[in-house]
């Protein structure tokens, strides 16, 4: 008898009234939300405007969503067109299926296109998004617990997953892989803003290191897994994918400080003007303010001086009135 596992949940779908809300599309919104809100905090940091990553990953997201999709329909082919199954269920991507290698490249071109149309540089833009991804990637894999999708190999460990009966699973209690790549990307994440912050990473490799931190535990998750796939010399396709991104990011990271050291000085042109502009509306705006409090204090002080004069006028008749009094007496 397992003493303790974690429960799955019995339906991936809330309906709100003729709504459904289905757990796996809500926890990759909630991810985007979160890279696209923690990313534009960097860029403004780094000296850009605000919304500038907002109206890039309006390029990024949809490009990245169907690339995470066509990579685990080509790779998982089986699932969608072999004998008994139904091809248009390929474009059913609530029901899960996202790679994140697919997302990732095609996500790139996305915003190299947003980038291209604002004129910036896409590394710098990279730079900024690349912790926020790793926590969207963390919430998102929360849709796989939804889906009871993507588990490991059986245990009876205190956190094994649990997994009920149903389409092409068996119940039982196994490793939670999705949990421990959500914990991953989270350390993932916090490994990039340290060493950002440490090293002045600039000129994509910021984005790089996270390439590299999450290709080296993806590898040794993905060996975990137990769902179908195919395998190149005894390991699995995406364990391979991992080590070849993972060798690439790497080269990248070593051959990018030597040829552009540093950070780039400018991420977005006119950001720093605009920002000036603002600054001097700003100073404008409490100098009038100023000068309209002192105009205030003058008509104060002009409005007392009257209320003096009249009241030594007042007074004057008095004294004149009590020294005639006095003469005739």
């Amino acid at each position: 008898m397992d003493l303790a596992y974690i429960p799955s949940p019995s339906t991936g779908v809330i309906d709100l009234g003729p709504i459904p809300l289905r757990g796996y599309a809500f926890c990759i919104i909630i991810g985007v939300f979160v890279a696209v809100w923690f990313g534009n905090k960097r860029w403004i940091a780094r000296g850009g405007r605000a919304g500038t990553v907002a109206d890039i990953a309006v390029w990024a997201v949809p490009f990245g969503l169907v690339g995470g999709r066509l990579y685990h329909v080509i790779t998982d082919y089986q699932l969608y067109f072999s004998d008994g199954e139904n091809w248009v269920d390929a474009f059913k991507i609530w029901q899960g299926g996202l790679g994140i290698w697919g997302a990732i490249a095609l996500g790139a071109v996305g915003a190299w296109i947003g980038c291209r149309r604002r004129g910036i540089p896409l590394p710098a833009w990279a730079d900024a998004l690349a912790p926020g991804i790793a926590f969207a990637q963390a919430i998102g894999r929360w849709g796989n617990w939804f889906n009871q999708e993507l588990y490991g190999k059986p245990t009876d460990l205190p956190w094994a997953l649990k997994i009920s009966e149903g389409p092409n699973r068996v119940a039982g209690t196994y490793h939670p892989t999705f949990l421990y790549e959500s914990l991953w990307c989270v350390g993932v994440a916090l490994l990039v803003i340290w060493a950002d912050r440490r090293f002045k990473l600039g000129h994509g490799r910021a984005f790089a290191l996270y390439v590299a931190a999450y290709c080296t535990g993806r590898a040794w998750i993905e060996y975990m897994r137990v769902d179908e796939a195919h395998h190149i010399l005894g390991l699995r396709l995406n364990v391979w994918t991992a080590v070849i991104v993972f060798v690439l990011a790497v080269a990248y990271i070593v051959i990018s400080a030597k040829v552009r050291p540093g950070r780039e000085e400018v991420v977005e042109p006119g950001a720093a003007e605009a920002a000036e502009g603002a600054e001097d509306a700003t100073e404008g705006a409490e100098d009038a303010k100023d000068a309209t409090e002192d105009a205030k204090d003058a008509d104060s002080a002009s409005d007392a001086g009257g209320d003096v004069e009249r009241d030594d006028e007042d007074r004057a008749p008095g004294k004149n009135g009590t020294a005639k009094a006095a003469k005739n007496g």
